[in-house]
This record gives C-alpha cells, structure tokens and sequence, in this order.
C-alpha cells in the first residue's frame, strides 16, 4: 500500500482527504509562491502544485520509500485575473466587492510523483463558483473573523464564507483545495487503486 504525502499545510486539504478515506503524511513544502508570478490563474495552479510536489520528493530521505508525493494549490480566477490569499484585511474587503454577485473559476493543480517509480501526473481541477451578494457590513463582519485572509480567493466553502456563496458548478471538493476524483484518476495513471490507501477500519475505529 503506497502511503499519500500531502505537501501541504492545508488543514482544509487534510480533512477532505480524511473524510475520503486517507491517512496523508504531512510535509510542509516551505515553497515562496512568489516565484510563479506572471502566469495565467489556471497555468498558476498547476506551477505552484508541481512545486511544491517537486520540493517535498526532494527530500527524499525523509519519505517512505513507497511515498507518493501530492502537492496542490487553488488560485480564483475572476475576470481572468489571478487571486490568491489576499494576506491582509484591506484586499479582502475590495476583493469581496469585486465578487459579491459575480462568478469565478476556483483552479486547483495537483501534481503528484510516485518516488518508487519517478513517475508524475500534473492536472488542473476547475469549478465554477457563483457568488452571493453580502452586504459591507457583512463583507467587514466576515473579514474581521480572519478567515478569509489565508486562503486563495478570500473565501471558503466550508466555513463561515459558504454563506457568501450562491453555489459551484462542479466538484465542490476542489474549491476546498482537493478534488478527490481527479486525485483518483491521477493515483490509476501512476498504478495505485484507490481502495489501495483507504486506511484500515480497525485505525479508523482506533
């Protein structure tokens, strides 16, 4: 049974890949994600996850030797501009302007490397996202609680900010920052079933 390395610090990544089964070794990847700067959102995506994938099979002598490296990472598309993690509470605020009533396009690479066999898959999962329209005073209220300030876009889907959003066209789990069916087609082209990492009932009821 291969074992899953996340390459990354999401928790929301890590709690989706539990529900669905998995038991993920963590590996922060430490990747500067400033060094992709100039490309395209989707192309953006799917850059930062082979990096960070890339930065963690690396470190190959810290791994399981049957590791399979995954690195991931979500970028919102909305007018063809790229947006990340607004980082302060100012660009939240204008973001969330922006984007109140409009829609956009939640990209999220995923780039995984079987270290066994070298073998690597990159792809990109893209969902339409509608969004709400909050008011300011609910726009302030929802950026004062930080939660939007640390991830891509300035929302979530499965947190305070699913209230903001009128609904996805697609899978749901990539705007959360997993598509657990592509990561599974991804697994099959590299060899690995997918019942083959579920983690065994007897640790689950553990």
């Amino acid at each position: 049974m291969p074992t899953l390395v996340l390459a990354s610090a999401s928790p929301a990544r890590l709690r989706t890949l539990r529900t669905a089964g998995l038991d993920p070794l963590v590996v922060v990847s430490g990747v500067d994600e400033s060094v992709a700067d100039g490309l395209g959102p989707r192309e953006l995506s799917a850059e930062l996850a082979r990096l960070k994938r890339d930065a963690v099979a690396a470190r190959s002598d810290e791994l399981p030797v049957d590791a399979v490296v995954l690195g991931c990472d979500s970028v919102l598309e909305v007018d063809g501009e790229a947006h990340g993690k607004p980082g302060t509470a100012e660009v939240a605020v204008e973001r969330w302007h922006r984007m109140r009533g409009r829609t956009g396009v939640l990209h999220t690479g995923h780039a995984v490397l079987d270290l066994a066999s070298g073998r690597g898959e990159v792809e990109v999962g893209s969902t339409l996202v509608r969004f709400a329209e909050p008011s300011d005073a609910e726009i302030e209220a929802y950026v004062a609680t930080g939660e939007p300030l640390a991830v891509a876009g300035g929302f979530t889907l499965e947190g305070l900010g699913a209230a903001f959003v009128a609904g996805v066209d697609g899978d749901p789990h990539n705007v959360v920052g997993v598509s657990v069916p592509l990561l599974r087609v991804l697994l099959a082209r590299l060899g690995h079933a997918w019942p083959d990492l579920w983690r065994p009932r007897d640790a689950e009821a553990g």
